[in-house]
């Protein structure tokens, strides 16, 4: 190991000498696109094998009790694999990656690189109704994230690594290298400027490139453009993106509420049991929850609709329009309860998948209601997929990712009217209500995002405990004037904190108020201590992040606020360090 350390500390070297950052940026960004485009190919074909195994010889007349089995299994394996093989946590990938920021690190661990794919895997190919997107992305920005510290990089450098990473996995899984790069800006929130974003370029190409090249050029999803964009009917995908708004919403509230309620329970058996039951009678009632559902999105593309009923308890209602209508509500409604209960059990998969089934479910369901009740023939393949992408936008609060991962996934490049219109209103829509997309909402809620807005994202990156000032001469309460004389005669400084000997702020003593009486030996020793202090009435305490420290100091006019903790004195913060800190985060957090 010591060998190998001095070897690739030569060879870093060696590269810092004789090639140009830049340069050598782009090179990191391709091997990373490599990686991260076999990691895509590699995880969709082991949930195809196992998921193919599973499902291929189940009748279509009739429902299988194994889909009451198959979940409980699938979960129970990836705990397993978890508790006993990676011994940490690895849920909600993007939410991980956007930690990872906010602790200006970028740092995420080497296990990250497959282990996610494993769990993934297994959760999905067992019948978890999740997405592998978000375990790629962590898994293609964890590739990003190892090589650039491997090679020594700074933290910006880290993060546009990780970012090629993610932009890498997007474009793998769905041949669709803009929407990678959109997903790492929007998504991801990484501040770059032009010229970085070359290497998200070179590494979302090169993964979009391996899928092709082993997988043909057919996309994930086949949509064949039969209908027309109709200006006429405007109003009614604005009334999509309306309702898949709310539809966002209640996603979003939902899962976080189910997820709460999963963490109460402290058993983890209990966990399992109770999820996969959930999961296992949502799939048997409602077979196009099983997985990822794009199985059900291609019927629907393709006009099959009646074959969402195929494996259920109602095959026999497949050609009743008016239960179908109640079947597809339902369908909307208790997605989120299977996805949120996979999670919940211990099952490992992302929000991407089932956002993209129920935007099409979403709007398939608005084209077909208005198409029974009102007979104005509205293309419901149209529909299904302008709901995707704004099904999408409303989640994720990422409406460009939506719009053109949504035209790259199904090659419907025809219809980028109606996608912009219902991405729009349902982000729009949403934001009314839900300020924060369900990957961020969590870490909005501890003041640990980093976002667009480069003042408060330099704030947060900013540690309060490093800013604490402790050569600050101390008093006690029972001092008098001359001992405090002997204080100022050491200190530099124009305030002498008075603490106890429990270490209890009493108050405080300013140079300027002592500064006539300090001359006059003949009060030293008859002033006392209690008699000159004050008791500040803006202090900092260890809890408060920057924002309100910042507050504090422009709410007080003070230079120097004590950092009190329950009563106990820590020492102070002053306004010039805060400054002084602020002015170097903002630089290492800015590109060239």
């Amino acid at each position: 190991m010591l060998k190998l350390n001095k070897l690739l500390n030569k060879l870093i070297a060696w590269r810092i000498a004789h090639v140009k950052e830049r340069h050598f940026l782009y090179f990191l960004s391709f091997i990373i696109g490599i990686f991260s485009g076999f990691a895509a190919l590699l995880l969709k074909n082991l949930i195809h094998l196992v998921e193919s195994e599973l499902t291929n010889w189940i009748p279509e007349e009739t429902g299988s009790f194994l889909f009451l089995l198959y979940p409980f299994i699938g979960i129970l394996l990836t705990i397993l694999f978890v508790r006993y093989i990676v011994r940490d946590d690895i849920g909600h990938g993007v939410s991980k990656i956007l930690h990872s920021f906010s602790k200006m690190s970028g740092k995420l661990k080497s296990h990250n690189t497959f282990t996610s794919m494993v769990a993934s895997s297994l959760t999905i190919g067992f019948g978890g109704s999740v997405g592998a997107e978000a375990p790629i992305v962590l898994t293609g920005a964890s590739i990003g994230s190892n090589l650039a510290r491997l090679f020594k990089l700074n933290f910006r450098y880290v993060s546009l690594m990780v970012g090629c990473g993610a932009a890498g996995a997007i474009a793998g899984i769905f041949k669709a290298p803009i929407a990678g790069i959109i997903f790492t800006l929007e998504v991801l929130m990484l501040d770059l400027t032009m010229a970085y974003l070359i290497p998200l370029l070179i590494a979302s190409i090169t993964s979009a490139s391996i899928s092709y090249f082993f997988m043909g050029d057919t996309v994930l999803l086949k949509f064949t453009h039969v209908h027309s964009f109709e200006v006429g009917n405007i109003a009614y995908y604005i009334i999509l993106g309306l309702f898949l708004g709310l539809v966002s919403l209640y996603f979003t509230r939902m899962t976080l509420y189910i997820e709460g309620k999963f963490k109460q329970i402290k058993n983890k058996f209990i966990k399992l049991l109770v999820g996969s039951f959930i999961l296992g009678l949502l799939i048997f009632i409602f077979p196009p929850l099983w997985g990822e559902g794009y199985t059900t999105i291609a019927n629907i593309f393709d006009g099959n609709s009646s074959n969402l009923l195929n494996s259920s308890l109602f095959f026999s209602l497949r050609d009743n329009p008016y239960r179908l209508l109640v079947l597809l509500g339902g369908i909307l409604i208790f997605k989120v309860m299977a996805m949120s209960a996979t999670t919940g059990a211990g099952g490992i998969g992302g929000i991407f998948a089932p956002t993209l089934f129920m935007g099409a479910v979403g709007g398939f369901f608005v084209a077909r209601f208005i198409n029974t009740f009102y007979d104005l023939g509205l293309p419901e393949d149209n529909f299904a997929l302008a709901g995707m992408a704004g099904m999408m936008a409303g989640v994720m609060h990422a409406p460009l990712t939506a719009i053109f991962l949504t035209a790259e996934m199904t090659g419907g490049y025809g219809l980028f009217m109606p996608l912009i219109i219902t991405s729009t209103v349902a982000y729009i829509t949403i934001m009314r209500f839900e300020p924060h997309s369900i990957y961020t909402k969590r870490l909005a809620l501890r003041g640990e995002l980093l976002t667009h807005h480069k003042d408060k994202s330099v704030l947060r990156l900013m540690q309060l405990k490093g800013l604490i000032e402790t050569d600050f001469e101390i008093i006690s309460p029972d001092a008098n004037l001359k001992e405090l004389v002997k204080a100022i005669s050491k200190s530099h400084r124009n305030l002498f904190p008075v603490v106890d000997g429990e270490g209890i702020l009493k108050g405080m003593v300013k140079m300027a108020d002592v500064r006539a009486i300090i001359f006059e030996t003949d009060l030293h020793e008859k002033v006392q201590i209690k008699d000159l202090m004050y008791m500040p009435e803006h202090f900092i305490s260890p809890d408060d992040n920057m924002e309100e420290v910042v507050e504090k100091f422009e709410s007080s006019g003070r230079y120097n606020l004590a950092v009190i903790d329950e009563g106990k004195y820590l020492g102070f913060i002053s306004r010039a360090k805060v400054f002084s800190k602020y002015r170097k985060t903002i630089q290492d957090f800015s590109n060239d």
